[in-house]
Formats: C-alpha cells, sequence, structure tokens
C-alpha cells in the first residue's frame, strides 16, 4: 500500500520551529517518530506530502492508480486492532475523521488536495495529537510505555552485576520494564522501573553514577555521561549525548547537553548544543501559567500549562551558563551567549544574548553547521541546504 503521510497546513504552522526543518511525521515522542508508529500499524511505502520547500528532502510518492491512502502526520496511531481495521476499511474517497480533524484519506492526490470526499467517517475513540510543540513531553511519557510494550525484546540483553536495579526488571504482571538492547552499555547505574520502563538502544551508554527513573528512552548510539540525573518522561534520541538534569525533555537526536545543567518539560531538535551549566527553567517564581510564542500569530500565546522549559530549533546552540527563562523558545541556526537571560523568543538565525541579538549570516550558518555534523560523520547535503536558505528567506516573516 502507498501511504502518504500528510502535514495539515495550521498544524504544521503551529508546531514551528520544528517543523521547518522536518515533516510532522518524523517528531520523536515516546522511543519512536510518529511515522515509525504509524509503520508499525499499517504496512506500506510510506512518503510525505509536507511544505514545498521540504519536498526535495521528503518527497510524495504517487501511485498511478490513484490508491493511495493519506494519514496525518501529527495524530499519533492507536496500537490497537479497531483503530487500524478502521483506517483500512476506507473506500476510495472516504475519510476518517477524528474530532473535526482528517486521519486518513484514500484515493487520488488531486481530490484529497480539493477537499472532495465521497464520504465522511468519525473515529469513535480516543486517540493523541500533536497540535502544539509542548504536546510532544506533554505525552511523551505515555508514549514511551506504549512503545515499549511493543518493541520486540527477544534479544534484550542481562544486566550488568555493577548496577543497582529497583523494581522488578519483569513486573508482577509479566510485563518486561527493562530493555538493554545489543552492544548497550551500562554500568555502575541506578535504575528504577517501578513507575515505568527503561529502555536502553543499540550501541547507547550509560555511564558511571547515572541515576535513571522510568519511563525513559535512551536511543541508539546515545549516551548518558557520568552523574547524569534523570526523570521521568525523558527521551534522549540517537547520537547524542547528555548530562547533569533531565526531566521530561525530549532530544530528537545528534544533540549535546554533556555538562551539568538542568533541562525540563523541553524539546530539543536535532544539531544543537548546550554548553556546559547551561539551565532553562521550567516553573515561574509565581506558579503562574505560561505563555509560549506562537509563530503564526506573532505573539505569546496562553496556555494552561504551569511547567514549560526550553523549546529550541534544530542547530542553535547556547554557550557555557547560558540562563533561559521559562518557556523560552528558539529558532532555527541560533547561537546564544553571554551574561543574563536573553528574551523569551529568540528568531531564527540569530546571535547574541541579553544584550541584543544580530543576524547570522547563511555562510557562517553552513560553516558552523558542516562543521558541527561532521562530528558525527555526516554532511550537510545540497537539499539540505536549499532548505535552510528557505527557511532564511523567511524567517523575518515569523519575527
Amino acid at each position: 500500500m502507498n501511504i502518504i503521510l500528510f502535514d495539515a497546513p495550521e498544524v504544521r504552522e503551529n508546531l514551528l520551529p520544528m517543523s521547518f526543518t522536518r515533516p510532522v511525521a518524523d517528531f520523536r515522542v515516546g522511543i519512536t517518530t510518529i511515522r515509525q508508529k504509524w509503520e508499525t500499524v499499517i504496512a506500506g511505502d510510506y512518503s510525505y506530502l509536507t511544505a514545498d520547500y521540504l519536498s526535495e528532502k521528503y518527497a510524495m510518492a504517487e501511485w498511478a492508480t490513484g490508491d493511495n491512502l493519506f494519514v496525518a502526520g501529527h495524530i499519533i496511531p492507536d496500537y490497537g486492532e479497531t483503530f487500524r481495521e478502521a483506517v483500512l476499511s476506507l473506500r476510495q474517497g472516504e475519510v476518517l475523521a477524528y474530532k473535526g480533524e482528517t486521519v486518513a484519506y484514500r484515493g487520488d492526490v488531486p481530490s484529497f488536495k480539493a477537499g472532495k470526499f465521497a464520504a465522511v467517517k468519525e473515529w469513535e475513540g480516543e486517540l493523541t495529537a500533536i497540535h502544539y510543540v509542548y504536546d510532544v513531553f506533554l505525552n511523551n511519557g505515555a508514549q514511551i510505555e506504549k512503545d515499549f510494550a511493543i518493541i520486540d525484546k527477544s534479544d534484550n540483553q542481562p544486566l550488568s552485576d555493577t548496577n543497582i536495579l529497583i523494581g522488578d526488571a519483569v513486573d508482577a504482571s509479566g510485563r518486561s520494564m527493562l530493555y538493554i538492547a545489543p552492544g548497550a552499555t551500562v554500568e555502575g547505574a541506578i535504575i528504577n522501573v517501578k513507575n515505568g520502563p527503561v529502555y536502553i538502544g543499540p550501541e547507547a551508554e550509560v555511564m558511571e553514577g547515572c541515576c535513571l527513573r522510568g519511563p525513559i528512552a535512551l536511543c541508539e548510539h546515545s549516551v548518558f555521561n557520568m552523574g547524569t540525573k534523570v526523570y521521568p518522561a525523558t527521551t534522549v534520541g540517537p547520537w547524542s549525548k547528555m548530562g547533569g538534569e533531565l526531566n521530561n525533555a525530549v532530544v530528537f537526536g545528534y544533540s549535546n547537553k554533556a555538562h551539568d545543567g538542568f533541562l525540563g518539560n523541553a524539546v530539543i531538535g536535532e544539531w544543537c548544543n548546550l554548553g556546559a551549566d547551561c539551565v532553562a527553567s521550567n516553573l515561574k517564581n509565581d506558579y503562574s501559567k505560561v505563555r509560549v510564542w506562537n509563530y503564526p500569530t506573532h505573539r505569546f500565546q496562553r496556555t494552561d500549562l504551569q511547567f514549560c522549559g526550553l523549546i529550541m530549533g534544530d542547530h542553535s546552540k547556547a554557550g557555557i551558563n547560558t540562563m533561559f527563562n521559562t518557556a523560552t523558545v528558539v529558532g532555527v541556526g541560533c547561537n546564544i551567549h553571554g551574561s543574563g537571560f536573553p528574551r523569551t523568543f529568540i528568531p531564527s538565525f540569530s546571535e547574541g544574548g541579553a544584550a541584543g541579538f544580530n543576524d547570522v549570516q547563511l555562510s557562517k550558518f553552513f560553516d558552523i553547521a558542516e562543521r558541527a555534523m561532521a562530528r558525527r560523520h555526516k554532511q550537510l547535503t545540497e537539499a539540505d541546504r536549499r532548505i535552510f536558505e528557505e527557511i532564511y528567506r523567511i524567517a523575518d516573516t515569523y519575527k
């Protein structure tokens, strides 16, 4: 089956800055990305319908017969058979809707883009949707548990006796609560699985002195440095290094916070770096509800959240001892440094701190990005360059 993961334009706008550089289905929530969850629910050939400037890298594959299955990239699928059957039972021209939103559609591309639907079916169950970036960390703990429940654990590695395990690796109901993938290293750590599972991915490493309290996911080739304290509902995506204190933080991948400092109720993109003793507040001193910058409305939007920390787009950096106020939103390609608290919205391609910001020239951004990616043996492709050139061109429209 040809399955096209589509970005609803209004949802994608609300998910900036994370959606500047990727389709919404490539957001990591739980252990896996939304796309990987859909791939588990429905087998097929997957592609994307997203913003035009992302389409070179995230192309759409259309079947000549017109029998395509469109699924919404911001909807996290239910792993249950009933939901799967509801999606697969759609006939040509039919839509599956949930609370007024299109979850799935079967048919040709022109009809889908024109909104020409033969019939609309309502999904009566519950689904999880990502409408704002903070929905990522709000749903992360539950999604770790759901992802953990369905992964193949037949190759689970034994826990070294240098560690302390609080709780049972297999609980009273027979559920596994600790998974250590082949090639992973865990030594001298304290791991608490009483309140949620702990997932350690392939070739990942948990160094001595770490304290982990599930649910937690450490994905492939990532590292918890010595003495890292990790609280529940935290996910660290692939090829990342983390230290200090993490609480309900989601790191998409290829990013570092290798030293002391606090990060909580946060979403960090790819190729980011937080310097030593970088601290991001997640709670206001007066305990009031936070407001978070909303890109399409060009204003700070009221939320019902008391806890919200740092939201940082791809390829942004913060120097040592950088301090972020509660609910700070940082765009793509930023460089923050210096003493004091910078403002709580930092537009893409900005450099500076509390004293003020200047624009980052695109040539300088590319130089830094190339050096950062080379550390992980990755290259900035020509398609990547064209994506960042477009983001640079439109960045001023979101200030």
